[in-house]
């Protein structure tokens, strides 16, 4: 059976689809990528659906071996150089690794996470339809973990892939306001600190992890106190806890807290926030209900289109040559932003 042999990773390597639905209930939450629209990118590469587990990287790279067979891979998300057999691969693309190569990511150049998946997925057990690891439950992900060498991690794939390589448009870093709906519960604070949140800048701050992301900044002014009867949370719920300083829910977050949330951050700028890293700026913008929706129904759509806007690019793995070429000649570069 092919599989991959993993030689080193970071911490925090996981296993990661679009997350559990429906189990909040339950105390668990729905974890899943963090940059939902990087994985759907990766899985798209390689032929995948939009939501399949995708191995998810967080700042750290990793070295594996394809044994068993040949696999096609495709990395999207964070910048990290990719490497097989020492050959650059260039960024979002797909290539089929050959058996027994050995292939390097390198850490995070810029950005926090990226996907790396495989054509076929991993043979993994779904555990309450996903495959995504909640580390505090201990579900999904390898035996209820997060990867680390040593771990042969098996794919589906049986066959040679068939059909041309493909490539996307990299990710790229912005600094473009982050979008909220604001509430439920925007009325336990006076109208000038509602306006403060949205006018002021923050900057993520060194608490950031799959749970949430706590930013730094001025502090914004309670009405009535703090503490409210505990609720439920979503990610992307906007906390404000006693110190004044927001806090987003992520994807590992609880499912309860006993905070007034300010505003909600939209689904489609989640992994925007995601992939800073802490000292980057973060401003909010206010849009409404219907804007939001309008906003999920448009990136599904071009998810939904991704297979369409995938770029052929050549049939293997170019040399070290070649891209020193395209990297001098000025008409090459011409020719590939023409396609």
């Amino acid at each position: 059976m092919t599989a991959f042999l993993i030689k080193a990773c970071g911490p925090m390597t996981s296993l990661q689809d679009t997350g559990r639905i429906g189990v909040g209930r339950t105390g668990i939450s729905r974890s899943g990528a963090m940059d939902a629209l990087s994985l759907a990118e990766a899985n798209a590469l390689v032929g995948n659906a939009p939501g399949e587990g995708a191995v998810e990287l967080m700042l750290a790279g990793m070295t594996f071996q394809v044994v068993g067979g040949p696999a096609r891979i495709a990395l999207a998300g964070a910048a990290m150089a990719v490497q097989v057999d020492g050959r650059p691969l260039p960024p979002s693309a797909s290539c089929t690794v050959p058996e027994d190569a050995t292939v390097t990511i390198a850490a995070a150049g810029a950005g926090i996470y990226a996907y790396l998946a495989v054509a076929g997925g991993f043979d993994v057990p779904a555990q309450m339809g996903s495959v995504s690891l909640q580390p505090r439950a201990r579900i999904g992900g390898w035996h209820g973990r997060a990867f680390q060498a040593g771990d042969r991690m098996p794919l589906r794939c049986a066959d040679d892939p068939a059909g041309p390589e493909h490539d996307l448009p990299p990710w790229a870093p912005d600094d473009d306001p982050i979008r909220v709906v604001l509430g439920p519960q925007d009325d336990l604070f006076p109208p000038h600190a509602v306006k403060a949140f949205l006018g002021q800048g923050y900057t993520v701050s060194e608490e950031a992890d799959r749970m949430g992301y706590r930013l730094a900044g001025s502090p914004i002014e309670h009405l009535r106190g703090y503490n409210i009867v505990s609720d439920g949370l979503v990610a992307g719920s906007v906390q404000v806890p006693g110190s004044g300083l927001p806090i987003v829910m992520m994807s590992d977050h609880q499912t309860t807290g006993g905070y007034p949330k300010i505003a909600t951050v939209l689904t489609v700028d989640r992994g925007r926030l995601a992939q800073r890293r802490p000292g980057a700026p973060v401003r909010f913008a206010a849009v409404s209900v219907e804007e939001a929706q309008a906003l999920l129904l448009a990136r599904e759509a071009a998810i939904a289109d991704l297979p369409a806007r995938r770029r052929p690019w050549r049939d293997g793995l170019p040399t070290v040559e070649e891209l020193l070429a395209l990297n001098l000649a000025g008409e090459a570069q011409d020719a590939l932003a023409d396609r």
